[in-house]
């Protein structure tokens, strides 16, 4: 009874089915969340560019969180190098579109949303259409000449952006408002160093693009406090969490005149 009548009040408050009422249940829960921030990630959609490691955990969380629509980004094939961190993918899968795969394993899990797959490559041409009608990008790349252009582009369209990155133990994650905090070009000035195949231990993609799933709902239903002006960094060596301020550059090739 007592579940009832939680679902009926939930019901009350936002264009949600009772069974989506039911699958969120935990979440409807949580103070200052409820069916109104339910009924905000059902009207949201998210970008995910990149489809690998950490997209695989991102997509899963998001789509489990009821985002209504998932617009996944991602021009390869699944291998079999890949399955000892994309959580999306099984040996069967190898071979396959991972859009594809993605798609039909995140509608299995949640039926109520809707998936966008686009495979592609990321570029100067391609960025605009993959933004268009998104309320939050995720950065889930594993290369930073394409991180910077998706930084570039969702400064300039005005888009909030999560940065999620991940090298041997070590994990990071920023996320970045236009005109409101830094962003990618202000934490790093130059191009760093770009590696062929990145070594990476499987667990860490799963932490970063589990808390960029939890920034992008944090920012669609105003919850919390985002990572904006402070780069999260995770040391799996010791297991430790630690923040460092990141300030906005005024000279910024990127930003600094979208702040003036």
């Amino acid at each position: 009874m007592e579940m009832l009548s939680h679902l009926s009040r939930q019901l009350q408050e936002a264009e949600l089915t009772q069974e989506e009422l039911e699958r969120y249940d935990r979440q409807l829960r949580i103070l200052g969340f409820g069916g109104r921030a339910q009924s905000r990630l059902k009207k949201s959609t998210v970008l995910i560019v990149g489809a690998g490691g950490l997209g695989s955990a991102a997509s899963i969380y998001l789509a489990a969180g009821g985002i209504g629509k998932l617009r996944i980004v991602d021009h390869g094939e699944v291998e079999l190098s890949n399955l000892n961190r994309q959580i999306l993918y099984t040996t069967q899968d190898i071979g396959k579109l991972k859009v594809e795969v993605a798609s039909r394993k995140l509608l299995e899990l949640n039926p109520e949303i809707k998936i966008d797959p686009i495979q592609d490559e990321v570029t100067e041409e391609t960025l605009p259409s993959m933004l268009k009608g998104v309320d939050i990008v995720l950065d889930c790349l594993d290369n930073f000449r394409t991180r910077f252009l998706l930084n570039q582009a969702c400064v300039n369209d005005s888009k909030p952006l999560v940065h999620g990155a991940v090298y041997g133990l070590e994990g990071r994650l920023m996320t970045i408002i236009p005109g409101k905090g830094p962003c990618l070009r202000c934490l790093m000035p130059k191009d760093p160093e770009e590696h062929k195949v990145i070594p990476v231990l499987g667990p860490l993609p799963g932490i970063v693009g589990a808390l960029e799933a939890l920034e992008a709902i944090k920012l669609l239903t105003g919850l919390g406090r985002p990572s904006v002006g402070r780069l999260l960094i995770i040391d799996g060596e010791d297991l430790s969490f630690y923040s460092v301020e990141v300030k906005p550059n005024p000279r910024c090739s990127v930003c600094g005149k979208k702040r003036g």
